[in-house]
């Protein structure tokens, strides 16, 4: 994720929508994939400044203030690209879910930018409305009940992916239900962008790999994806991973089946090059991964994530990123790295 730059010379971040020296208000423009400062237009909505284009505020940035994105006024729409992707938001009547949902959408919003930044397709709904990408932010019915990406009473929200809708419990957007959660799990690592980047693996699963000549390397690979899922789930949360898992899986949970193991992989390969990305952007010599050798790209991540998890136990935290990469989990990451590469399209 790299930084931008205020017409005022201000630094600026991606989530900001006011710059804090000049007192402008900032907005993304998505089709150039930059943070801008903006002007009032005399006709109504906003001039920015980036391109001299007219543009309104997102109705969620409008209403809501949960978004920054901007809409070109010709398009007449609505709502921004990331935002109109949704299906389901949540109960708003319900006070705190105002906060964990603009925390939902800040991670949406940086997941998207990562996607376009490596140009993946994102196809919605209405142009393809079997396997169009959707999102759905939802809660459980009752909320002194536990919420789970796994095994979990039917009346439970569950954080997942079917056909390109993508499920997202709200109570992961909430630090310390997350945290008990990754616990109960015995996860190292559980974010909301992580959840966002394993989830939006499996809608590429069914995009780029299963219709193309790609499936049978991912077999030898992966493994046969048809091998039955939620046994392969109880099996992995009765027994745990196999002891070697390391040697080839990017994490525990990817040995639970070919599905999740591409999924990891995927969100591992999204956490390095939106990593690299930052590093460079702040001075760092490194891989940004779209167009760079796969050797180079993980010789830059090695050093990067070991200086972050020295950085983060210097500040008495746990790692930043708490895996060890190697054997077969590389080879995974190569795969994908060369698929982005010749199906992407920046």
């Amino acid at each position: 994720m790299k930084t931008f730059t205020c017409a005022c010379g201000n630094r600026l971040h991606f989530e900001n929508n006011r710059c804090l020296v000049c007192e402008r208000t900032l907005g993304f423009l998505p089709g150039l994939q930059v943070l801008s400062a903006l002007e009032p237009a005399a006709e109504g909505g906003w001039r920015a400044l980036a391109d001299g284009g007219h543009y309104h505020q997102c109705v969620n940035y409008s209403r809501y203030n949960v978004c920054n994105w901007m809409v070109p006024a010709q398009t007449g729409k609505k709502f921004c690209v990331s935002c109109q992707l949704n299906r389901i938001i949540p109960n708003l009547s319900v006070r705190r879910n105002l906060t964990l949902w603009a925390r939902i959408e800040t991670a949406k919003r940086r997941l998207l930018y990562t996607l376009i930044q490596l140009g993946l397709p994102i196809v919605d709904r209405g142009a393809d409305p079997k396997r169009g990408l959707a999102f759905e932010f939802m809660e459980d019915p009752q909320q002194e009940d536990e919420f789970s990406n796994a095994v979990t009473p039917q009346q439970q929200v569950i954080t997942g992916h079917r056909t390109g809708i993508i499920t997202i419990n709200i109570m992961e957007a909430s630090s310390s239900e997350r945290e008990r959660m990754r616990e109960k799990m015995n996860e190292r690592y559980r974010t909301l962008l992580g959840h966002f980047r394993h989830e939006i693996g499996h809608y590429y699963w069914e995009r780029l790999v299963r219709p193309s000549a790609w499936l049978e390397e991912f077999h030898a690979l992966f493994g046969d994806e048809q091998r039955k899922y939620q046994a392969a789930l109880q099996r992995y949360y009765n027994a745990g991973p196999p002891p070697d898992w390391q040697k080839h899986y990017v994490s525990a949970y990817a040995s639970a089946h070919p599905w999740e193991d591409w999924a990891e992989s995927w969100a591992h390969y999204l956490h390095m090059t939106d990593t690299l990305e930052t590093a460079e952007d702040y001075g760092f010599r490194m891989s940004t991964g779209q167009g760079e050798r796969f050797e180079k790209l993980m010789t830059d991540w090695s050093e990067l994530s070991v200086a972050l998890n020295d950085l983060n136990r210097s500040m008495g935290l746990g790692d930043a990123y708490p895996f060890v990469l190697s054997g077969r989990a590389v080879e995974k990451l190569h795969f994908i790295h060369r698929l982005i590469q010749e199906r992407g399209q920046p």
